[in-house]
């Protein structure tokens, strides 16, 4: 079995995960919809640990950036200077912490442990924050507002949906984890 190869296929894969997800918005006065893309976000850290699951996000970038379709508005290099730039880096913050908190993923942890348990909680709840402050602090920056005006344009509207994905990442990410460190990290 090539570990590496695996490493590099679940990285596509949630990367592919991310792009298809970008189906799923609610939109949003000021431009920024609430979106299901998030929680995948969040589960590439989670389940891929920081270094795969940072490299599902910068694949996934590059491909909008390039173009492809993947960000719920016209991708390139110009959606960096628009409210949803912030975000797109928040997703590659988010998922690279969230990572950096659960480390790759063991077989040991095919029972489920209250320490693994706290340590995903932990982790998917810094990944959502820092996506959606990642995106306040933008718009603060990018268009001037007062940091109040960011902080309820930018996070406030998505605390609902992202405390119910949050619900949602924490028992996928403890099922999802012990079936990648069969893939990713056999002898772990």
């Amino acid at each position: 079995m090539n570990v590496h190869r695996n490493r590099y296929v679940f990285a596509a894969l949630f990367a592919a995960l991310i792009a298809v997800s970008g189906f799923f918005i609610i939109p949003l006065p000021g431009g920024v919809p609430i979106v299901l893309k998030n929680l995948f976000v969040v589960l590439a850290g989670t389940v891929l640990g920081s270094f795969y699951g940072g490299i599902a996000l910068l694949v996934f970038l590059a491909a909008g950036v390039l173009g492809v379709p993947v960000f719920v508005i016209p991708g390139g290099p110009g959606v960096f200077l628009t409210s949803l730039g912030g975000y797109l880096i928040g997703y590659f913050i988010g998922s690279l912490s969230a990572g950096l908190i659960c480390g790759l993923p063991k077989t040991c942890e095919k029972k489920i442990k209250p320490a693994i348990f706290i340590r995903l909680c932990i982790a998917s709840f810094a990944g959502f924050a820092l996506i959606v402050l990642a995106g306040a602090f933008y718009m603060f920056f990018l268009n001037s507002m007062s940091l109040k005006a960011a902080m309820m344009a930018g996070v406030i509207p998505f605390i609902p949906g992202d405390l119910l994905k949050f619900a949602i990442s924490v028992p996928l990410a403890l099922k999802l984890r012990s079936i990648a460190a069969r893939y990713l990290n056999p002898n772990g």
